[in-house]
């Protein structure tokens, strides 16, 4: 079972939109020298919405080759299509992913049923390792809890990330399946309470640019060190937020550049972090002791 830090990587880029590999392999050896334990490739702070197929698949390979069998990749392939994400996650399996994670099928708002007829037949076409992944402040589609638990019975769907950040729907969730699937916090500044209650890791936007502290603060957790681990988290509170000023990836792509690990490019619609953050967001990462 995946467990502890997993990275939601940014996919870094030139300033004129186009992928930027050195960068990429820089962020890799970063996380791989700061003990986080997995990288998701091309999920939605990887602006996977703005990759074309080829691209999407290019970065996973990318990355898998990169990581080495070090620590778990995990494959954003969720699409809004069944069969775009079939063929998503069948591709990254061939390129040797550990696992896929398959978010919410967006913007046309399936039922519940719909939701469980989706992942059901990914799982059953595809035998890698599915995480489900429920956003619905992105995707305008909530999965509710029974549904999970209807999933959690396939065996090759494994786990959940769940991003709502409510804390007593995450400890239902994980009462509901956490003897069959391991749950994870997608939200950052939730996310060392959900692992206290029994969630397995997180997979974070934060642990982009203090990849240290959030491998240290899930290691904790998941010891059951709770006193140690809010210690360090909240030095890293601010950062929880600051990195939502804009839409991610935006800040985090910016805080990135800052820190000099990235060129500031981002594909549009999004843009570059407006002015007016910049010193927000500069002072949550000296606080947090990022930046000096």
């Amino acid at each position: 079972m995946i467990s502890g830090s997993l990275v939601a990587l940014a996919t870094p880029m030139h300033q004129d939109g186009s992928l930027d590999w050195e960068g990429l392999e820089k962020l890799v050896k970063y996380h791989l020298d700061s003990g986080t334990d997995g990288i998701v490739a091309v999920g939605t702070t990887g602006e996977s919405a703005t990759l074309d197929p080829q691209e999407h698949c290019d970065v996973i390979k990318k990355v898998v080759d990169l990581v080495e069998g070090k620590i778990s990749v995990v494959a954003g392939t969720g699409a809004n299509s069944t069969q775009e994400a079939i063929d998503l996650t069948r591709e990254a399996a061939k390129m040797g992913a550990n696992a896929c994670l398959l978010v919410v099928p967006y913007y046309n708002k399936p039922t519940q049923e719909g939701l469980y007829q989706h992942y059901k037949k990914i799982a059953e076409t595809v035998e890698i390792d599915q995480i489900l992944y429920n956003v619905p402040g992105r995707t305008a589609c909530d999965m509710s809890n029974e549904t999970v638990a209807r999933l959690a019975g396939i065996e090759n769907i494994v786990g959940i990330k769940d991003a709502t950040g409510n804390l007593e729907r995450g400890r239902e969730l994980i009462s509901m399946v956490g003897s069959q699937i391991a749950v994870y916090s997608g939200d950052d500044a939730t996310a060392l309470e959900l692992i206290l209650m029994g969630a397995k890791g997180n997979i974070s936007v934060t642990a982009n640019v203090a990849a240290r502290q959030m491998a240290e603060i899930c290691r904790l957790g998941l010891a059951g060190e709770r006193e140690q681990a809010k210690a360090i988290d909240s030095q890293i509170a601010q950062l929880h937020s600051a990195l939502f000023l804009e839409a991610n990836p935006i800040p985090v792509k910016w805080a990135l550049a800052e820190m000099g690990m990235i060129k500031p490019g981002i594909r549009l619609p999004l843009t570059e972090l407006a002015a007016q953050f910049h010193e927000p967001l500069r002072e949550a990462m000296k606080a947090s002791g990022i930046l000096s």
